[in-house]
């Protein structure tokens, strides 16, 4: 509720240095990404204002892992109903990206490059 209108929030792998990004870390350990993006959008509508309203973090150059879960996320983005284009950020740039954020919700997602920043619309 205290977000406003272009804010953004990342739901952060089991990885992803939370504490060293962001001051206002959210506790989520024992769920996945998957879970946390589900509940977040049943509340939470995207930016239509900005060209991207998603944001992942791209795949380090010479790193061949297929991220799975973004396929999820994707599911998880459409049934949702919400318009959405996604932007792929490069690791330092997402976090530094990250680091301007609302808040970080630290999860307890194993998979690798689950990172996801979403920017928040407007209610209505």
């Amino acid at each position: 509720m205290e977000m406003g209108h272009g804010d953004e929030i990342v739901i952060a792998d089991g990885n992803f240095p939370c504490h060293t990004i962001s001051q206002n870390v959210i506790r989520a350990d024992g769920l996945s990404g998957t879970e946390i993006l589900k509940a977040i959008m049943e509340l939470f509508p995207l930016d239509t204002y900005s060209d991207q309203q998603v944001f992942l973090m791209e795949v380090v150059s010479g790193d061949s892992y297929k991220p799975e879960i973004w396929n999820n996320y994707m599911e998880i983005l459409q049934s949702s109903g919400e318009t959405f284009t996604i932007g792929y950020i490069e690791r330092f740039a997402f976090y530094e990206r990250a680091k301007k954020s609302y808040a970080v919700i630290a999860t307890g997602e194993e998979a690798l490059y689950a990172n996801i920043i979403l920017k928040k619309g407007v209610v209505k």
